[in-house]
């Protein structure tokens, strides 16, 4: 996807405020080997945040800074929001440290989620070693150790401010219309910064 200097740069700019946040969140284990991983992150983030409108990047990189100048770190309660599904128990004892959602935001957000899952259904089956190299597709998919596509959304979701749900909602029913799937737009610029042509070579080249 081509995209102007300043929108590139924007794209920098909220992967490396991710990033910094990243860095401070703690885990049961200790330090997870992801949080030493840029080459990583940085691939996985900007793939997604190509595949995004400027209006939503923009309010997205709102949110962060807002967050920032809070306290609050947006990767970590990322991982909270996740626990409702994949640890509830635990997720009960943090759950009144979250901000409380009103129902319309929730709303939207189960209406991405289930946009999301129908696009990485269908786009599996055009490319399934790509998709079956990632994470499982639904929350009733997971097994232990592996959170869902579908949970990791819903939980990312959750951070966002309701201008960025609202904006992406927007984004999201802006592709259906003209019959674009995000989730292979996303996995399109991913094999493409590890070096493939495309998806279609990922699929022949793969074992």
């Amino acid at each position: 996807m081509d995209m102007d200097e300043k929108q590139k740069e924007l794209i920098d700019q909220i992967v490396k405020s991710e990033w910094e946040m990243f860095q401070q969140v703690k885990n049961q284990g200790g330090r997870a080997s992801c949080q030493d991983d840029w080459i990583t992150f940085e691939i996985m983030r900007k793939s997604q945040f190509m595949a995004w409108d400027s209006v939503t990047r923009m309010s997205y990189m709102m949110d962060l800074l807002n967050a920032e100048g809070m306290g609050r770190n947006l990767p970590m309660e990322k991982y909270a929001r996740m626990m409702q599904h994949t640890a509830p128990a635990e997720y009960e004892k943090i759950a009144d440290a979250l901000p409380e959602l009103p129902p319309e935001q929730w709303a939207a957000i189960d209406r991405i989620a289930e946009i999301h899952v129908a696009w990485e259904k269908e786009f599996a089956k055009k490319s399934p070693k790509l998709v079956q190299a990632g994470r499982p597709i639904t929350k009733e998919e997971e097994r232990p150790g592996e959170t869902s596509a579908e949970t990791y959304l819903r939980g990312e979701l959750a951070t966002y401010s309701a201008e960025t749900v609202a904006a992406y909602m927007q984004h999201v029913m802006q592709l259906q219309a003209e019959g674009k799937n995000i989730c292979e737009m996303i996995l399109e610029n991913t094999v493409k910064m590890y070096g493939y042509d495309s998806v279609e070579q990922y699929e022949a080249l793969v074992k």
